[in-house]
C-alpha cells in the first residue's frame, strides 16, 4: 500500500497549493506557503424520499458540493499581492492580486494541490480545479503572535486528479 506523506521540511515532498487567476491567462502561478492544514471536501448531496409501501426511506446521491479548506500563516506579499489596491484589475496575475485581492474581486482561480511523494518514493497525486476564494478571516492574539487565516476555495464543477 502506498501512502502519501506531506513530509514537512523535506523539499519537494510537502503538500503545496498553487493558484492562478483564471482571467489572467498567463499561467503565472502563486504558490501558497505557510499552510498549517488542508481539507479537500467532496460531499455528495443526497435526495431522500418516503414511500407508503416501505418502512424505510429511500436515498439517491445527487450533485456534489466540493471545496478546499485550509489555514495558513499570513505572509504579507502572498496575502495582499504585489500591486497597490487602486490598480488591482481582474486580469492581474495571482501574485499581483494576492489572496485578498482575488477574494475581493471575486476572481475565479485555477488551483492545484500537490499531495507529496509516496512512501515508496513515487510521485504523489495532484488535485486541481477551478473555484473562488472565500472565508478569509485573519486573526492574531497574544498567545499566537502571527496572523493566521482560514481560506476556503469553493470549487466550481469537478476535481481533476492526475
Amino acid at each position: 500500500m502506498a501512502y502519501i506523506y506531506p513530509a514537512p521540511g523535506v523539499s519537494g515532498s510537502e503538500v503545496t497549493l498553487s493558484l492562478e487567476n483564471y482571467a489572467d491567462g498567463t499561467n503565472t502561478a502563486l504558490t501558497i506557503a505557510g499552510l498549517q492544514d488542508m481539507t479537500v471536501n467532496a460531499a455528495n448531496d443526497v435526495f431522500t424520499w418516503e414511500q407508503l409501501d416501505s418502512g424505510s426511506k429511500f436515498q439517491i446521491a445527487t450533485t456534489a458540493t466540493n471545496s478546499v479548506a485550509m489555514n495558513l500563516v499570513v505572509d504579507q506579499t502572498t496575502f495582499f499581492g504585489t500591486v497597490a489596491d487602486a490598480s488591482q484589475a481582474s486580469d492581474d496575475t495571482a501574485a499581483e492580486l494576492g489572496l485578498f485581492g482575488m477574494s475581493k474581486l471575486k476572481a475565479k482561480v485555477e488551483f492545484s494541490i500537490f499531495l507529496g511523494k509516496t512512501d515508496t518514493g513515487g510521485a504523489g497525486k495532484t488535485i486541481s480545479g477551478e473555484g473562488y476564494i472565500t472565508g478569509l478571516a485573519p486573526t492574531t492574539s497574544a498567545g499566537e503572535p502571527v496572523w493566521v487565516t482560514p481560506i476556503t476555495i469553493t470549487v466550481v464543477g469537478d476535481y481533476t486528479v492526475t
